[in-house]
């Protein structure tokens, strides 16, 4: 179903002014309601709603409920950030890890393990149009499931596994009751990484609690500063009100304390696609036992401009996230992570029953096992390679594992994931 504003979209635009910190340019060549806290928190959402809802050409309904708006390349979130105004918007990268030239096109069908489209639902209603891009429509209750309207949006700090810590079972991560299970590259120059990541629908325990797979781009130390780049597929019900499988981003450049948010939720990435919105729910998902399917994600940085880019399936380039939002990534990263993640909250003092992946170790294989496969790390000479000295962990191995491979057509792999609370993870 699609709703075509046509002449009214300047009436729209009367009625819900819209402003933007920053002009765009188009570059070819490259609570209670009664008293007073319950009225100020209402202004707020107001407020934050309209700062994130633009003005769409059009609205496309999907079949999920959610409501995707076409809003023009030039009016989306991303120059409201103080370091992007006037920013000459890039329409396509200079360069490219795995060819010399990039074609004109952007948008085309991706493929998986069984040849079948992955596909996002609201297509099944319509496309927007060239020169806008989808944004998901953020609603009232969207914001209110959050923690505060700032924190809307945005990751808990300390959610970022730090493989070889100095002291056995750190702070950082066990006190967040964030778990993984990721293999990872340390102690060199990175410039982007690539995988094929497996697709599932895990089961969450507390609305509070969600499930991921992600590719990291990290930078700087875990501390204060850490910069992190971050992509794939999550389940989240606090973030978007359903347990739908969702493509996403992220990003931070203080080790998630103010900076950053998850898909447009805020400043920074700038989207130039006008086929794949991020926040919206992928179908076909993979069935244990039966058809698989998996999605490819590559980030990296275009070396001219320095901005970091981000590719999803053969030819969806989606948009970049610009170097001036970066302090340590302007350069390179030093690691890189690709895994699952979950929040573990022990609501009834048990492990959480939160799967990660397909919800089943990695010893059970293809089909029933979720995977990473050719995971590959982008070099210094913006060339795509297998990563060398991959490393493993977990913080609790008998809740959630990984186990790495090499083979043929999958290149560097690992299976990882699991069932949470079991026997052997009470």
């Amino acid at each position: 179903m699609e709703v075509n504003f046509g002449l009214c979209f300047c009436l729209l635009v009367l009625l819900v002014p819209f402003t933007c910190a920053g002009r765009a340019t188009i570059s070819t060549t490259t609570g209670n309601g009664g008293n007073s806290g319950g009225s100020i928190q209402k202004l707020e959402v107001k407020k934050h709603l309209k700062n994130l809802n633009r003005p769409p050409v059009k609205s496309i309904k999907s079949p999920d409920g959610d409501i995707i708006d076409c809003v023009h390349v030039s009016h989306q979130p991303a120059f409201d950030h103080p370091e992007l105004k006037d920013h000459k918007i890039q329409m396509r990268p200079n360069f490219h890890p795995e060819r010399k030239t990039f074609g004109e096109s952007k948008v085309s069908s991706n493929s998986n393990s069984n040849s079948k489209p992955i596909t996002q639902l609201w297509q099944k209603n319509g496309m927007c149009s060239e020169g806008t891009i989808p944004i998901r429509r953020t609603r009232t209750n969207d914001i209110l499931r959050a923690s505060s309207v700032q924190n809307f949006g945005k990751k808990k700090q300390k959610s970022t596994p730090q493989p070889k810590p100095a002291k056995p079972l750190p702070d950082i991560l066990t006190q967040s009751g964030h778990q993984h299970a990721i293999a990872y590259v340390e102690g060199g120059d990175f410039y982007g990484a690539k995988a094929t990541i497996n697709v599932w629908d895990p089961k969450i325990q507390q609305p509070n609690e969600f499930s991921l797979s992600q590719i990291w781009i990290l930078a700087g130390a875990f501390g204060q500063d850490l910069n992190s780049i971050e992509a794939g597929w999550q389940v989240s019900p606090d973030l978007y009100g359903d347990n739908n499988t969702r493509l996403f981003t992220y990003w931070t450049s203080d080790a998630y304390q103010a900076t950053g948010c998850y898909n447009l939720l805020c400043s920074g990435f700038i989207q130039i696609n006008n086929g794949i919105a991020l926040g919206a729910s992928i179908s076909p998902l993979s069935n244990y036992g039966s058809s698989q399917y998996d999605i490819s994600i590559l980030v990296w940085k275009d070396p001219k401009e320095g901005n970091w880019w981000m590719q999803f399936g053969n030819d969806h380039v989606l948009g970049y996230w610009p170097a001036p939002l970066f302090s340590y990534l302007t350069e390179s990263a030093s690691m890189i992570e690709w895994g699952g993640e979950v929040v573990n909250s022990e609501s009834d003092g048990q492990h959480t029953s939160t799967q990660m992946g397909s919800g089943h170790f990695p010893d059970e294989g293809f089909g029933k096992a979720s995977y990473f496969k050719n995971i590959q790390v982008v070099d210094g000479d913006n060339k795509l390679r297998a990563p060398k000295d991959l490393g493993t962990y977990t913080e609790k191995d008998n809740c959630y594992n990984v186990k790495t491979g090499n083979a043929g057509d999958w290149g560097t792999y690992f299976y990882y994931g699991g069932p949470g609370r079991n026997p052997n993870c009470p």
